[in-house]
């Protein structure tokens, strides 16, 4: 059974491939399957009901050929699985991750409507005008890495001691990985929570991923915060939107819709001619609302408000 799903998801693949190469499929280029690097040290398999495995009574996985597992469980199963992964990652950590079919969970609807800008400086500008901080927890732990490192390339290749540096530095990026992700996912339950309509601009990180600031685009995490933002608001039953990356959020006046010409990065704040004083990135996110509100259909099957 576990040949037969690895084979299967070489053929989603490649099907995945082919549907992008002839533009049936949307989005991003889906490039062909590659064999896995000898250096990749992560490992999964995967169990579905044919394969007979179960949860026993005592809390155990009990998995074919292997026997009983001790688990320490995140949370209680909401339904009965339909099949498990078994997942190795670099760090040498084992996970269990099971599908599970279950039914959404709409959260009592509430008014606040909410636009977010995403930055460097600031993690995320809300229209409200709260900033929340950038943790940067990459920076952070640059010294403790930084030493991990140094001690890994000291180590002769193929010694165990190599073995054990590796794993070493495995485990100081999975601990900054795991806490961006944990930080990310309180602050996209937060927002979700508190507001019945998300409206966040869509950044291009994959090109920001290639520039000079690389190493901060990664280190914010963008895309997963974005992608927690929409299936949460999905699962709670909120309204979630993406605004066009060439939307100009920053040149457009919030008060008056008067759009200028400039604005380079090193202004921060500006005033418009009819008046307004704008903090930069605030007045960004309040356009993102007011782009999303105007986006939004009405119970009539319209734009909540017409173009001028």
């Amino acid at each position: 059974m576990v040949l037969q799903q690895a084979l299967a998801d070489l053929n989603t693949a490649y099907r995945n491939s082919f549907a992008s190469l002839t533009g049936k499929r949307k989005g991003p280029k889906v490039a062909p399957p590659r064999f896995r690097s000898k250096r990749d040290n992560r490992q999964a398999i995967r169990f579905t009901k044919n394969a007979r495995f179960s949860v026993t009574a005592g809390g155990k996985l009990r998995l074919p050929k292997i026997g009983d597992v001790p688990v320490r469980w995140s949370r209680d199963l909401p339904a009965e699985p339909s099949s498990v992964t078994v997942i190795r990652d670099t760090a040498g950590r084992y996970f269990a991750s099971f599908v599970v079919e279950t039914a959404g969970e709409p959260l009592a609807k509430v008014t606040p409507e909410i636009g977010i800008g995403l930055g460097l400086t600031h993690f995320a500008v809300l229209s409200d005008g709260r900033k929340v901080d950038n943790p940067r927890f990459l920076r952070r732990a640059e010294r403790r890495l930084r030493k991990a490192q140094q001690e890994l390339s000291r180590k002769e290749k193929g010694s165990a001691n190599r073995h054990k540096a590796r794993a070493k530095v495995a485990k100081a990026h999975a601990r900054v990985a795991d806490a961006r992700r944990d930080w990310a996912h309180k602050l996209s339950t937060a927002l979700i929570r508190d507001n019945q309509a998300v409206y966040v601009e869509d950044l291009a990180a994959s090109g920001l991923g290639r520039t000079r600031l690389a190493k901060s685009v990664h280190d914010a995490g963008w895309p997963s915060f974005v992608g927690m933002l929409e299936y949460k608001a999905a699962r709670y039953g909120r309204h979630f939107a993406r605004i066009d990356r060439w939307f100009p959020s920053s040149k457009l006046c919030s008060q008056c819709g008067a759009l200028q010409e400039k604005m380079p990065l090193n202004v921060r704040s500006w005033e418009c001619p009819c008046g307004a004083v704008h903090d930069r990135d605030v007045n960004a996110a309040n356009n993102i609302l007011a782009a999303g509100r105007a986006d939004r259909l009405n119970a009539c099957g319209g734009t909540v408000r017409p173009a001028a």
